[in-house]
């Protein structure tokens, strides 16, 4: 029985919608614009009974029908609308066409009641996390419990999803891609920030109940209450504030002695890298002094040939200990100078 209610909900769904095709073709004549401002089949109908053949909508109440920001949209839009009056049969159609609509949907949501007195022995794991009312609605719109629990969490997340016209009012405070599922209370008694985190938890959950659900596999509901206490804990811990930032301490310093390694081969690199004599005489300058260039390489020859010698005392190891030696280099510019 359930099953065939569930059944019978969708049919009567669809046949809704067959119905608003009729009357937004129809209606379309009189009032084009309409179709892009209300959104909601329903609500549709129901401002298509209430305006019918008027122009000026001023005269209208229609805050009990639809929102205020889309009144007056819709006031403003009629002022200046391309359409022209219907004619009277074509428009007792029409409305005629809004009270089947507007019926069927009350038949809807009497079938839905009646699952809903059911769902605690037809679904209750399901029902022990999203309520009974939203159960209902979330089995009624996959065509039974089989088949909700083959659709996967992201799209039972935009199940009962309503295409929302803000009429060029800021959006940023509604959440999009959400249906029946923010509406659990599990949902709503968290900040707005975390709300579509919680529908994303929510529906991910509510998949697995349906699994469990449909193979009767918890008839006590036991486990949509493990579901749903685990949910709340990780809800309040997401809640918690982030922990405090700790300052590390730096690392003591190491003022040990390095390790050095030792031996013929280190040895033996260390006098094939380490700077000549030479090499540390060219890298020095004498203070007031210009230093001599090298004519082919242009380089500065820093304290080579300063002395005027034209020699440098130079000491090399040969392994066994100092030995010094001589070095000859060519005279400098200005020991040639002298020497002329």
């Amino acid at each position: 029985l359930i099953v065939n209610a569930n059944e019978m909900a969708v049919s009567i769904s669809n046949e809704i919608a067959v119905v608003h095709k009729f009357v937004r073709d129809h209606y379309s004549k009189k009032f084009p614009e309409l179709e892009s401002l209300v959104l909601n089949p329903l609500d549709y109908a129901r401002a298509v009974k209430r305006i019918q053949n008027e122009t000026d909508l001023t005269t209208i109440e229609l805050s009990d029908v639809l929102p205020a920001s889309n009144v007056i949209t819709i006031s403003m839009t009629a002022s200046h609308t391309s359409g022209k009056p219907l004619p009277k049969e074509e428009m007792e159609q029409v409305v005629d066409a809004c009270d089947v609509a507007l019926d069927l949907e009350e038949s809807r949501r009497q079938i839905l009641q009646f699952v809903e007195t059911r769902m605690q022995f037809f679904a209750p794991n399901l029902t022990a996390i999203v309520g009974s009312e939203i159960a209902a609605k979330l089995i009624g719109t996959a065509g039974g419990l089989v088949a909700l629990s083959k659709v996967p969490a992201s799209n039972i997340l935009v199940f009962g999803k309503k295409p929302k016209h803000m009429s060029g009012f800021s959006s940023i405070s509604t959440h999009r891609h959400v249906g029946y599922v923010i509406d659990c209370d599990l949902v709503m008694k968290y900040p707005p920030e975390l709300r579509l985190r919680a529908c994303r938890l929510v529906a991910s959950k509510v998949s697995l109940a349906a699994r469990v659900d449909s193979f009767d596999g918890d008839k006590s509901g036991k486990q949509g209450q493990i579901l749903r206490s685990q949910m709340e804990k990780t809800l309040e811990k997401w809640q918690e504030p982030p922990p405090p930032k700790q300052e590390k301490p730096l690392p003591a310093p190491d003022d040990r002695p390095k390790k050095r390694r030792g031996g013929r081969k280190y040895r033996a690199m260390k006098e094939r890298y380490a700077m000549t004599e030479l090499r540390k005489r060219q890298n020095r300058m004498q203070f007031g002094k210009v230093g001599d260039e090298d004519d082919n390489n242009f380089r500065d020859l820093g304290l080579i040939g300063q002395s005027g010698s034209g020699r440098i005392r130079l000491r090399a190891d040969d392994g066994k200990g100092f030995k010094t030696c001589l070095l000859y280099t060519s005279p400098s510019p200005r020991d040639r100078q002298k020497s002329r």
